[in-house]
């Protein structure tokens, strides 16, 4: 069945931009607001607009899937798109919106559940013969343990959150005096932000060149690239600058990071817009 009312689940200026691609689509629009944000522009540019998470934080009501599922079936939006943040990693809120006869505007529960793991997704992507830094698997409790798998990786190293993202929990660590502290710090940060403290070792590239490469898929098992960008100028591990196409990219270099990235979204059953992201050694290319 074709979709004909959008439910944003999300606010601001990212609701905004979806509501205007609906818009020029001819679909209609249906957004949510919490308390604070009953002035907010994004309530006055959909055609209907409904409150949610009543008596619930500012961020807190925006994370209500069963209230995105009761709105949705009050305004009669036959789809919800998720934005980006917020929910929109949530393979719970995919299963609801499945289960309600809701489309959910993005990729698959089980596609989350892959890739969500930063450890499973480089796992998937080894399968898939994808290019992956050298890294350890899970940490485990032992710090022993922890010193042995980051001297088999060799300093200098950049510890990672296995779930989440925007930087949190990621430090450097130049050698073994550092480890244990950050690792221990880490761990605090990833489970404040994520509810998880599982974390990883990965070997740093200190003159890292950073290279996403867009794919596309839809619903009938088609996915494409849609070539690349350079994502390098960044401060504290958030992109200021992004450029395409990546400049310094030869052009078997360039097939090689795309033809490997349509092979990790084909494994993962990618659907939807989605992006894989290399690191790049400047020094040797």
């Amino acid at each position: 069945m074709p979709i004909k009312k959008i439910l944003v689940a999300n606010r601001s200026e990212i609701a905004i931009r979806v509501f205007r691609a609906a818009n020029e689509l001819g679909l209609k629009t249906v957004a949510v607001f919490a308390e604070e944000d009953k002035l907010a522009l994004h309530r006055f540019k959909a055609d209907e607009a409904y409150l949610i998470g009543k008596g619930k934080g500012p961020v807190e009501a925006y994370l209500q899937i069963d209230e995105y599922i009761r709105i949705a079936k009050l305004s009669g939006a036959d789809a919800i798109h998720p934005g980006y943040g917020l929910l929109s990693e949530s393979p719970e809120f995919v299963d609801a919106c499945e289960e309600a006869g809701i489309t959910f505007i993005g990729p698959r529960a089980q596609t989350m559940r892959d890739l969500g793991n930063k450890v499973a997704a480089r796992n998937m992507a080894l399968a898939a013969n994808v290019p992956v830094v050298p890294a350890t698997d899970a940490l485990p409790d032992d710090p022993e343990e922890i010193k042995r798998l980051a001297a088999e990786i060799g300093y200098p190293l950049m510890l990672k959150a296995s779930w989440g993202g925007g930087g949190r929990g990621m430090r450097r660590i130049m050698d073994e005096n550092q480890l244990l502290a950050e690792v221990a710090e880490g761990k605090r940060e990833a489970k404040a932000a994520f509810g998880k403290d599982e974390m990883y070792l990965e070997k740093l590239i200190e003159r890292a060149r950073h290279v996403e490469v867009q794919l596309i898929g839809d619903d009938h098992g088609n996915l494409v690239h849609l070539f690349e960008r350079d994502c390098s100028v960044q401060r504290r591990n958030q992109k200021v600058v992004e450029r395409a196409p990546a400049p310094y990219l030869s052009d078997a270099v360039r097939k090689e990071l795309t033809d490997a990235a349509v092979r990790l979204g084909k494994s993962a059953n990618y659907r939807g817009a989605g992006t894989v992201e290399f690191l790049m050694d400047a020094d040797t290319d």
